[in-house]
């Protein structure tokens, strides 16, 4: 099958995290930069990563890289690109994103605009016609600028692949279920150790730790856009994948993974997403403040996305707060404890220094992911592990 170059945008400090998951799928790195991995592969591989990767926004199936300083160099270079290799006469196509760091041309909206126009005109030359219905299938281009070089591609997903199908109730502060992945897969955190997220608000952390124990493919109850492009990628190849991701479900395994709030209409929105998730045998929610965590047994993990205190009247609560996690995590045998916010004295009202922190944009906002690291377990002597297996 024909090698294409795909692109996985991800959250700017996570491309380590993506680049595994990749690599994981079998597929090959050809480029990670801030922001996104660039991998190769063939058809099956578009439907491969919409379904499996937890870690990035969307699949980008890459058109075309050009430089252009100038709106007539951006037209010229963008009509020279080979459209018709994946727009249909009947396709819908239109420049849905255009960003731009370091470059001549900054207007998203000219650029979009040139953009189209050139595809037109390419397509009216190729299919020899004036006029394009646009009542097949849908082509929404991206476009990134980065230094007078653009990087062009078609977005296969669709709908952003943060949204699993499952989060049909918001809490306030909500974080994105790729970010929730990527944060989880960069602590050492696995199936058979404990998590508690005392914060879990719609139940993000604790539903998308179910679902990597039970190896729960995040993209199985959702659709793609690139389903219709039958011109490019045949159907078996997302019955494929779907079939595959069915197979490897474990429903059955044991966990011990926990979610606390102290709002009780949170924890009915994560009881409800956690249905709809098909993990909620797996997590067990309670409605309890963190000053109150407790768990009798060693080696646990906290991981939580506490309050930030974006209200000035919150603002004022959070020394307090961040006083209570400490306190709770001090009195836990052995745990470790993993945070993202953006409250600037967490460190200092937790009342230790956190063994590493990582610069993490959430949206817009800029906060910090504190690892306090706990020891590791021992190993599991071989007569326990075989016994374990009976």
């Amino acid at each position: 099958m024909k090698q294409m170059e795909l692109i996985a945008p991800c959250h700017f400090g996570m491309e380590a995290v993506l680049k595994r998951e990749i690599l994981d799928l079998g597929y090959e790195i050809s480029k990670v930069e801030d922001g996104k991995v660039t991998f190769l592969g063939d058809v099956q591989a578009i439907a491969d990563a919409n379904m499996f990767l937890r870690t990035t926004e969307r699949i980008l199936l890459k058109v075309g890289e050009i430089p252009a300083q100038t709106f007539e160099e951006l037209f010229q270079a963008t009509m020279a690109l080979p459209w018709e290799e994946y727009i249909p006469k009947n396709g819908k196509f239109w420049v849905t994103k255009a960003n731009s760091v370091k470059s001549k041309l900054f207007s998203p909206s000219d650029i979009q605009s040139v953009m189209k126009k050139a595809i037109v005109e390419r397509l009216k030359k190729v299919y020899h016609v004036e006029w394009f219905p646009e009542d097949g299938p849908s082509f929404p281009i991206r476009v990134s600028f980065m230094k007078d070089i653009a990087v062009i591609g078609l977005d296969t997903s669709g709908v952003s692949l943060h949204k699993r199908g499952y989060r049909q109730m918001v809490v306030k502060a909500p974080i994105t279920e790729t970010l929730a992945s990527a944060l989880i897969m960069l602590t050492p955190w696995n199936k058979d150790r404990i998590l508690v997220d005392p914060f879990c608000g719609s139940g993000t952390f604790p539903i998308e730790a179910a679902m990597m124990a039970a190896d729960m493919a995040p993209g199985m109850n959702r659709s793609f856009l690139a389903e219709s492009w039958k011109n490019i990628i045949p159907i078996k190849c997302w019955y494929n994948a779907l079939e595959e991701a069915k197979d490897r479900v474990d429903t059955t395994v044991r966990t011990d993974i926990q979610g606390y709030d102290i709002d009780a209409e949170a924890l009915k929105a994560a009881r409800a997403n956690a249905k709809m998730a098909g993990v909620e045998h797996m997590i067990h929610f309670q409605q309890r403040p963190v000053k109150e965590l407790r768990h009798p047994k060693p080696y646990g993990f906290i991981i939580t996305n506490p309050p930030y205190g974006e209200r000035l009247e919150e603002k004022q609560a959070l020394p307090a707060l961040y006083g209570e996690i400490g306190e709770s995590f001090r009195r836990l045998d052995r745990w470790s404890m993993y945070l993202i916010t953006s409250y600037e004295n967490a460190q200092r009202d937790i009342g230790r220094k956190a063994d590493k922190n990582r610069k993490i944009y959430n949206g817009m906002l800029k906060t910090y992911f504190y690892q306090f690291e706990g020891p590791k377990p021992p190993k599991k002597r071989k007569e326990e592990q075989q016994e374990g297996m009976r």
